[in-house]
């Protein structure tokens, strides 16, 4: 009688442990499934913000953004050797001109010779 009581106790236990750890394993793949879902979602963001940063590091880009800013493109670059020598001569960075206005086409009705309503006389 011992030895059965023994026996179904080590069953009982065995199927108790089985099934605890069934369900820390179950508990673990919807934690892992979770997460898979967080890494696409921050995998696509990182995507998104490096998209920007590419877009913002192009050269037109800071080209634009440095003319809002107001600076100007510096004139030929002056370096100093290991022995303290200063190789080029430092000038101050001028300003570009301003672009000229494009030119104006004239309107069909002007280079056929007809008056437009803004040029009749009397008015």
């Amino acid at each position: 009688m011992p030895f059965v009581l023994l026996v179904v106790a080590l069953l009982g236990g065995g199927l108790i442990s089985l099934l605890l750890l069934n369900s820390a394993l179950n508990q673990g793949s919807f934690q892992l499934t979770q997460l898979k879902k967080e890494t696409l979602v921050l995998t696509d963001e990182e995507q998104a913000l490096q998209r920007d940063v590419d877009g913002y590091s192009a050269p037109d880009a800071l080209q634009r953004r440095a003319h809002e800013l107001g600076l100007v493109p510096g004139g030929s670059p002056v370096f100093i050797g290991p022995d303290g020598k200063v190789a080029g001569t430092a000038s101050q960075a001028q300003a570009p001109p301003p672009p000229s206005p494009a030119p104006v086409a004239p309107t069909p009705s002007a280079a056929n010779g007809t008056p437009q309503p803004s040029q009749t006389p009397g008015r």
